[in-house]
């Protein structure tokens, strides 16, 4: 039996232990398993999974291991294959190239200064995206890659007696730090129409609060009205908003700041600003709360954004024009993806972000996936309840979307269903 990690999820109160990519002999216990996005996908064993890890040959390579390293559940990033041809929609990278006074600014920072520590405080970074928000720079923490921005925020904001709210139907982080730092959570089901339900977070016992807005992989976004209402239902605790996708039609909660001292906004530089490759984020909040994630990060590292990101952000954020075109160019792209898919017989999730999370009317989701890769077309599928059969197709170039509907098209067919 060959196993690569046992991972561990609660469900309901029954405790699934789950093998990412295992290989089991085992007959009459495979089914959904844990593919790293919080989600389930290929296999699972249940209650007598830790002792079969145990036994399973890799006692050597775990004897020196923690007992948290042992427990973990890892988040497995998308994706990233080297296939000549692929069209390439499953982690939400930009189909348009960062600002060319972005990557000119890059090319100026590598220079013999490399051997020099960037500044620890990415200062110039900071006053640029607080004048850019109406800010101060007190108001702005600047991490590598807003993932880390976020996983500083779980200690430093979240980290409560009473536990975390989120949705259940979000990005698949969420429970993996939580899990990492022993954050007790709870999860909040989105409505039959895939909606977060702000009287839902009305309640007396929670500790804090996390959502994406837009939200991942729905790409549905609250109004600012609704995220008003939510605060004002939760004065007393953080609430932290990851507008990771908020710029492709959302609406961003920074001008809630002023009336609500608990609010931390999360942002970042891979999506928008088509710098994925750089690992830039930040937080926008209250000084208070922007001391704390401070605190945690000098903890952790003090230099986290090095000179060459941190000189290709700044200009990146200064090229607005060239940043407001690449908005327009995507959400005119998602449209049309979208009008084209519905002729397919797609039903789509009205979407404020640069991906749409599409389910076909006949055709389940893991086939259509598997389809589209056997046409080098490649998407994200989570094999989970409610969302099997939706697909999250990322928003590409023209022509990556005409491949698509081309693969589409075939794979569908005439009838409906699924042709190999």
């Amino acid at each position: 039996m060959e196993l690569l990690g046992g991972v561990g999820l609660a469900d309901g109160n029954e405790q699934m232990h789950l093998i990412r990519h295992g290989r089991s002999s085992l007959q009459g216990k495979a089914g959904p398993a844990f593919d790293g996005t919080g989600l389930l996908d290929e296999f699972f064993l249940k209650a007598d999974a830790p002792m079969l890890v145990r036994q399973s040959g890799h006692d050597g390579k775990m004897q020196f291991w923690s007992a948290l390293a042992q427990g973990l559940s890892p988040y497995t990033p998308g994706e990233q294959p080297r296939i000549e041809g692929l069209v390439k929609l499953n982690t939400n990278e930009s189909p348009l190239p960062p600002s060319p006074r972005a990557l000119e600014a890059m090319h100026e920072a590598v220079s013999d200064a490399l051997r020099l520590y960037p500044d620890p405080e990415s200062t110039a970074l900071r006053e640029c995206l607080a004048r850019y928000h109406g800010l101060q720079p007190e108001n702005v923490f600047v991490g590598n890659s807003s993932d880390e921005v976020l996983a500083h925020v779980f200690v430093a904001l979240l980290k409560h007696d009473r536990p975390l709210l989120f949705p259940d139907v979000t990005y698949s982080f969420y429970p993996v730090w939580a899990k990492l730092h022993g954050i007790d959570f709870q999860t909040v089901p989105l409505d039959e129409d895939m909606r977060i339900v702000i009287d839902d977070y009305r309640r007396n016992n929670a500790g804090a609060l996390v959502f994406a807005n837009p939200n991942a992989p729905t790409g549905i976004a609250l109004l600012r009205g609704e995220i008003a209402a939510l605060l004002e239902a939760n004065p007393g605790i953080p609430v932290v908003v990851d507008e990771a996708y908020v710029d492709f039609g959302g609406e961003t909660a920074i001008p809630l700041f002023a009336e609500h001292p608990n609010l931390l906004v999360t942002r970042t530089f891979s999506k928008s600003r088509a710098l994925a490759g750089l690992r830039v984020g930040y937080a926008l909040g209250s000084a208070s709360l922007i001391d704390a994630l401070s605190r945690v990060k000098n903890c952790f590292n003090s230099y986290p954004v090095n000179r060459i990101a941190q000189a290709g952000a700044v200009a990146s954020v200064e090229d607005e024009a060239y940043f407001q075109a690449s908005l327009t160019t995507i959400v005119a792209e998602r449209e049309t993806m979208s009008a084209q898919l519905r002729g397919l017989g797609f039903d789509i999730l009205p979407s404020s972000a640069n991906f749409i999370f599409a389910r076909h009317a006949t055709a389940k989701g893991a086939e259509l996936t598997q389809a589209l890769r056997d046409r080098a077309v490649l998407v994200r599928h989570f094999n989970a309840p409610r969302i099997a059969d939706f697909l999250r197709i990322t928003v590409g170039t023209a022509e990556q979307t005409g491949k698509l509907v081309d693969a589409l098209s075939a794979i569908v067919g005439g009838t409906g269903g699924v042709v190999r």
